[in-house]
């Protein structure tokens, strides 16, 4: 499979030969058309790479056609790899030949990685060390993702061991690149304009295999402000945000203009886009990522305030965010400029409730209880999303013990990016890779990261003996019962509880819905692998699930590949389902 689905590093490009005179009468034509007509032929498509490395290769003008920094080439990587040309300056001097021979050489590593990763114990997560391999490589990172994500793009279901893999290589990459932009961000200076980076940030981490980009979520805003811009223009055709240019941050101080303002938006936002707190789901983690919040149009108050406050700055007003109990609001001063102000020389806007302006009095009521002055602050970056990530850690503690805990393992990683030192999360977090228990085989990293953490925890808080040794304890019990369990597991096919295991290691099969020929080198008489690998691969479709004898099996291109063994219903005969069925191969 590797093999055919690769090209040769050899044939990307030939060596050049020396210069020559064409001896065709056809070629002495086609060297006497003019460049453009050339060069337009070279850049048709029908043309490989090492077309291309042949025909410039014959002399002289089709050599200088050919240049590494010209249209062939650039046309020839673009082909090749369109989603990649995003990156690249129309300004910028790019070598593309060197290029095209960079990104293959990234495709080959990245499949090499992919491949050994599938020889590899099959488990609920990948080896914690397993990644190391992939953490100095050569090359433009995203060249290496680009890859990855071609295999995840393979037609149909082919190839899914690899797909399942490369998926997990991905979202480790991604994630790992997002924390320290992440990290790199909240040292900086606080920012009106940094609300909406932050949460860009949460949503890219929880969400590292989709195309979340902030230039993207901001062209999105953008078309909303024009919108408002234009309903603006009918208040009021003189207002002076209409003639704001894009990225200024000026800001109006006559009230009215700013009320003007506000109405405009919530004519647009809420009247003629249907934007909406999201009552009937609000327990939904989709209600706090930004690019779900503009694609479903709904949210819960801390994600809908944002956008509201995104916009208001765009076009001159002052909204700041107030981290209010229960329900998150943003305030808009009443005040004159340089007095000094008290909570009721603000009107606090719901954005979850249409914009509906509200009196002190008023957010009490919404809340059902009386609170103190300090809540009505305004609160920095760190804090807001402080406040969203910890309403992602509460709906990661909600999920059903079937499920990975992706979102809670997500949510703590970013709080814990905050906020370093916190003990109750740290010792969740413990707990959690505690709780998750597949250990990786052969390696006790995973247990060694738990002992860390339970180690900084009692530097922080003496206090947690009890729950730190406790844990520890069970860690090490863990450590010595992986240490007796060295030796090799015997399986008997002739033991009762076996008996559905038709096929002995050793066997020569074959595939019978996707045809590859492979040997059995291992059996279970159930399948083991984890919930994720379960629903990825569909097991649930095959007519018992997971309760049938799935084997490992070498197969001819020299991946390890894990194929059921499916029963119809109506027969004891083997039959193919959803994952296809090993037959014997005479």
């Amino acid at each position: 499979m590797a093999a055919a689905a690769i090209d040769s590093a050899m044939e990307v490009v030939p060596a050049l030969a020396e210069e020559a005179a064409p001896e065709a009468a056809g070629l002495s034509c086609l060297v006497n058309l003019p460049g453009e007509v050339l060069e337009y032929i070279l850049c048709s498509g029908s043309l490989t790479a090492a077309d291309i490395g042949r025909v410039s290769s014959t002399c002289r003008r089709l050599r200088e056609l050919c240049q590494s920094s010209g249209k062939v080439w650039k046309e020839q990587f673009r082909v090749r790899w369109p989603s990649l040309m995003k990156h690249y300056s129309p300004t910028d001097y790019v070598n593309w030949l060197e290029e095209y021979k960079v990104r293959q050489k990234a495709g080959l590593e990245a499949r090499k990685i992919v491949a050994s990763f599938s020889k590899r114990f099959f488990s609920e997560h990948v080896p914690c060390n397993g990644f190391s391999d992939i953490e100095n490589l050569e090359g433009p990172e995203i060249f290496f993702e680009d890859e990855l994500v071609c295999i995840l793009n393979m037609e149909g279901r082919k190839a899914l061991t690899w797909k399942y893999y490369a998926k997990k290589i991905l979202y480790y990459l991604r994630q790992q690149k997002i924390l320290n932009n992440l990290k790199a961000f909240l040292q900086q200076p606080d920012d009106y304009e940094s609300y909406l980076e932050g949460a860009v940030y949460i949503d890219q981490y929880c969400n590292p295999l989709s195309d979340i980009s902030l230039r993207d979520i901001q062209a999105q805003i953008d078309s909303i402000v024009e919108l408002v811009c234009k309903t603006l223009r009918g208040i009021n055709s003189r207002h002076p945000s209409l003639a704001f240019k894009a990225g200024e941050s000026s800001m109006i101080m006559e009230i009215e203009l700013q009320s003007q303002v506000l109405d405009a938006m919530n004519y647009v936002l809420y009247d003629q886009l249907k934007f909406k707190g999201n009552r009937m789901d609000y327990y939904n983690a989709l209600n706090l990522y930004m690019h779900q919040v503009l694609i479903r149009r709904t949210g819960i108050p801390i994600s809908m305030s944002l956008l509201y406050l995104t916009i208001a700055r765009q076009l001159g007003v002052p909204l700041e965010p107030v981290n209010f109990p229960s329900h998150f609001l943003l305030r808009w001063c009443q005040g004159a400029e340089g007095a000094t102000l008290d909570i009721f020389d603000y009107i606090y806007i719901d954005a979850f409730g249409k914009g509906k302006q509200l009196t002190v009095k008023e957010c009490e009521y919404l809340i059902g209880q009386h609170v103190t002055a300090a809540l009505y602050g305004v609160v920095n970056v760190k804090k807001v999303l402080q406040r969203m990530v910890g309403n992602l850690l509460s709906l990661g503690k909600r999920e059903g013990i079937d499920q990975s805990y992706q979102l809670l393992r997500d949510s703590l990683d970013l709080y814990l990016a905050m906020y370093p030192d916190q003990v109750q999360l740290l010792l969740l977090q413990a707990r959690l890779y505690f709780h998750l228990g597949i250990w990786p085989e052969k390696s006790f990293c995973l247990v060694l990261k738990v002992l860390d953490i339970l180690q900084h925890i009692q530097t922080l808080d003496p206090g947690q003996h009890g729950a730190v040794g406790y844990l520890v304890q069970h860690t090490l019990e863990h450590i010595e019962r992986k240490k007796e369990e060295v030796g090799v597991e015997v399986k008997l096919r002739s033991h009762e509880k076996h008996r559905d295991v038709c096929y002995a290691i050793g066997l020569i099969m074959k595939h019978k819905r996707y045809g590859y020929n492979c040997v059995i080198y291992g059996w279970d008489p159930t399948c083991m692998m984890g919930h994720e690998w379960i629903r990825n691969m569909n097991v649930h479709s095959l007519p018992h699930g997971h309760h049938q004898p799935f084997y490992n099996v070498l197969v001819e291109d020299g991946s390890c590949r894990y194929a059921a063994q499916v029963v119809s219903r109506s027969s004891a005969s083997p039959n193919i389902g959803s994952l296809g069925f090993l037959t014997l191969l005479f």
